[in-house]
């Protein structure tokens, strides 16, 4: 259920993912900080900028932050601010982002809808957020995916170097916006568990989608509500897509090309 018992929409319980990936981060040994979520874009860290966007929303109701070790968020001053202003707490995170999330559904009692984000995205904003939450309701799907087509980001950003799913009807980029609807996303949440563990032996993962589908991917004749027709099926849940409108979306932090890209995005933002 995503409405409470008088009717009105229930908030969605954001959830920060900011733990490592395995091992050191470049990007976090490159700005010599124990987590890459530490790192500062324009002199704020990444996380900071995150969770002061997702605390602006008025879609977004608790917070929670996941990372591996929780205590070295003790060192960042905000950390207590948010504890104390906004509905903001921290989890343990598990060996994966899938497994976190699995994780979080259990221990967050009525955690549903969930907005699902990641603290390397500092360009995140409350307008983001308003955005891709009510167009994600109104899709009446189990789990949806934020995505940024090519040409809006190539119209704002013409150099930044992004990855794209090459679909038929337009290439698009994730935008690491990610909402859990209803219980019907569970098996979602599982499948990516399974890309997870697959990651090394994908051809086990395009057998699972069929030839044809691939083969019509590779060649760019599949269309993206095709593709989320078939992730649907094979995934055994309700998935679909909002295309954002803003560029900005898309752009999360990688390597230190990208953080000089947000900064100076940041910069032009403070001088308006």
């Amino acid at each position: 259920m995503t409405e409470t018992a008088r009717g009105q929409l229930r908030p969605f319980t954001a959830l920060v993912l900011a733990g490592r990936r395995g091992g050191e981060d470049p990007l976090a040994r490159h700005c010599r900080v124990a987590y890459k979520c530490l790192a500062l874009a324009a002199g704020v860290p990444m996380l900071v900028r995150v969770v002061d966007a997702l605390a602006a929303s008025s879609s977004v109701g608790r917070i929670f932050i996941v990372l591996e070790d929780p205590a070295i968020l003790e060192s960042v001053p905000a950390v207590q601010a948010w504890r104390c202003e906004h509905a903001c707490a921290t989890l343990v995170g598990a060996a994966t982002p899938s497994l976190s999330v699995l994780q979080a559904l259990d221990e967050i009692p009525a955690g549903l809808p969930m907005l699902v984000t990641t603290a390397d995205h500092p360009l995140l904003t409350p307008e983001i957020v308003e955005h891709f939450c009510a167009a994600a309701r109104a899709t009446a799907a189990d789990v949806v995916a934020g995505l940024t087509a090519a040409e809006v980001i190539r119209a704002a950003y013409p150099d930044t170097q992004r990855t794209y799913l090459r679909f038929r009807d337009g290439p698009c980029s994730g935008a690491n916006l990610f909402a859990l609807l209803t219980p019907g996303s569970w098996p979602a949440v599982a499948f990516w568990r399974r890309v997870e563990q697959e990651r090394k032996r994908p051809w086990r993962l395009a057998r699972a989608f069929g030839l044809g589908p691939l083969i019509a991917y590779l060649s760019g004749r599949l269309t993206l509500d095709s593709a989320l027709a078939r992730a649907s099926a094979v995934i055994g849940a309700q998935v679909a897509a909002v295309r954002l409108p803003f560029a900005e979306a898309a752009i999360d932090v990688d390597k230190p090309a990208d953080l000089a890209l947000v900064e100076a995005i940041l910069a032009r933002r403070a001088s308006v």
